[in-house]
C-alpha cells in the first residue's frame, strides 16, 4: 500500500519545495508537477519525497482527518 501525505508548500526553489505538515518540514521534489502552476501556500500530496498532485486546502484537511482516524484506531478496543 502506498501512502501519500498532504503537505503545504512553504517555499519553492526550482523544482524543489520546502513543505510542512503538522510541524514537520521536508524537502519535496516538484519535478512531477512541472507542467502545473505551483506557488507557496499550495497543498500537494507527497509520497517518498515527490509531490504527486496539487490539492485544495479542503482536500488536504479531509485527508488528514482520515489519517487521524487510522492513527487513532486501536484493534484491541474493537
Amino acid at each position: 500500500m502506498c501512502l501519500g501525505i498532504p503537505m503545504k508548500i512553504v517555499s519553492i526553489e526550482g523544482y524543489n519545495a520546502r513543505c510542512e505538515a503538522r510541524g514537520v518540514m521536508r524537502e519535496v521534489s516538484l519535478f512531477m508537477l512541472q507542467d502545473e502552476l505551483i506557488t507557496a501556500g499550495d497543498y500537494v500530496m507527497v509520497h517518498v519525497g515527490y509531490a504527486l498532485q496539487k490539492m485544495t486546502e479542503q482536500e488536504a484537511r479531509s485527508s488528514w482527518e482520515l489519517l487521524d482516524e487510522l492513527l487513532a484506531y486501536d484493534p484491541d478496543v474493537h
